[in-house]
């Protein structure tokens, strides 16, 4: 079969669900993990780092992470909110994960405690930049908060 068939499989329209659904979840996760621990935990590690104004950052990235999540989790403001979840992995990525290579998983052992893993690369966040590039470029799909808003404003027109 063509791959022109499968572009125009019915349910195609849906693929960037569940790319909103898992980017979505993954930065409310998280942006609640680092509100629940504490943002002045974040920002003593912000602050290790070599961060300015830790405290601020902490507060900003925890902000990003949940109003972002949610906004991508629900398609509403896609676009908009790409952008600071962008900077965020990206300030992530080059301050933490590139020292540690792409792997995001690196098994060091097995114990009778279970698996031992070392610290993750870069590999997770280029995966959220790339999912971020796909919703931004493609739109967040039919079931999307933003197609409602389009939808209505259609019908007013």
């Amino acid at each position: 079969m063509s791959l022109y068939f499968f572009n125009r499989f019915p349910f195609s329209r849906l693929a960037p669900v569940p790319i909103r659904l898992i980017v979505g979840y993954g930065f409310l996760e998280h942006g609640l993990a680092k509100l629940t621990k504490g943002p002045d935990t974040f920002a003593n590690i912000l602050q290790a780092l070599g961060v300015p104004a830790p405290h601020i950052m902490a507060w900003l990235t925890i902000l990003v992470e949940l109003i972002g999540g949610l906004a991508v989790l629900l398609g509403a403001f896609v676009s908009l909110v790409s952008l600071p979840m962008a900077a965020v992995l990206l300030v992530a990525m080059f301050t933490v994960h590139l020292r540690y290579g792409f792997s995001s998983i690196k098994l060091l052992a097995v114990t009778a405690a279970g698996p031992q893993f070392g610290q993750p690369g870069y590999e997770t966040a280029l995966l959220y930049l790339a999912c971020l590039a796909a919703l931004v470029l493609g739109g967040p799909g039919p079931l999307a908060f933003d197609c409602l808003i389009t939808k209505m404003r259609k019908a007013n027109h």
